[in-house]
């Protein structure tokens, strides 16, 4: 059985935790509210997964709100990830998995 959305956001905020790509001041509204696909304009993706995606998407789970049908995260998260060596690998393992359970 699929790991639920819910989990692998818990995880995704731990990895971002213990890779240290975890903040604890917010960007500003300006920097959050870009228009551009992961606000790559304004936020790194660290911060775009912790002020936007994680948040956004627990909300929608506690609504009871329809889900996306699919996430895709993993091909930007792989070309900004990649240097980071391991810590960049278990960042992806678990954008990869939640691609994966959004498309389910």
């Amino acid at each position: 059985m699929p790991q639920s959305h819910l989990q692998l956001l818990l995880e995704l905020e731990q990895c971002l935790k213990q890779t240290n790509n975890w903040q604890n001041t917010a960007p500003s509204n300006e920097q959050l509210t870009s228009s551009q696909p992961f606000c790559i304009d304004t936020l790194t993706l660290p911060q775009w997964l912790q002020f936007i995606f994680i948040p956004k998407m627990r909300e929608m789970i506690q609504q009871g709100a329809s889900l996306p049908s699919k996430v895709d995260i993993g091909p930007y998260a792989e070309e900004v990830f990649k240097p980071l060596a391991s810590d960049g690998e278990s960042l992806l393992s678990i954008i990869k998995a939640i691609d994966e359970s959004f498309s389910q």
